[in-house]
């Protein structure tokens, strides 16, 4: 794992055109977008210390990234929080990369935050990323689940994973 950077933005930018990355999150989005994401994570890193990190292979090849993010909006359904995430290429899903880079984040995460709860949610149907947060430990909380009304008139059914607290 390493900070985001200018050579990583036009990879950034080709994962979040590919529909079937971006499939369980309502599809693709254009550049624009994708580098708005894209200077949110750097800036996240600058301010708060945790963001997240490009994940590569060995020849410096972009593979997706991973890491926990402040939510800090207040009329977040979570309300302010941070979320673990990670989003990977096609072709290195089901290797192991999302377990791996995100238990990483969660240890280098717990001395930003201490012993702050930390959330991961995703859509029903997207069981690759529910068996990761089984395989960190995350515990499902139903009672946080959340929709978010989306302009294409489909709802964002959110089910809510969260760390186990010390």
């Amino acid at each position: 794992m390493c900070h985001l950077s200018q050579r990583h933005r036009s990879a950034f930018a080709r994962m979040h055109a590919d529909k079937e990355v971006m499939a369980d999150l309502g599809g693709p989005i254009d550049r624009p977008e994708s580098d708005a994401k894209f200077d949110r994570y750097v800036v996240a890193q600058t301010q708060h210390g945790i963001a997240r990190f490009a994940l590569e292979d060995a020849s410096g090849r972009f593979l997706g990234y991973c890491g926990i993010m402040p939510r800090l909006d207040q009329h977040h359904p979570l309300g302010p929080h941070h979320e673990i995430g990670w989003r990977l290429v096609r072709h290195v899903w089901g290797q192991g990369y999302a377990t791996e880079s995100a238990a990483v984040a969660l240890r280098l995460a717990s001395g930003v935050l201490g012993q702050e709860q930390v959330f991961s949610y995703t859509t029903a149907d997207n069981k690759r990323s529910q068996r990761v947060m089984e395989k960190l430990g995350l515990i499902r909380a139903p009672e946080f689940d959340f929709t978010i009304p989306r302009d294409d008139m489909r709802a964002w059914q959110c089910l809510v994973w969260k760390t186990r607290l010390a």
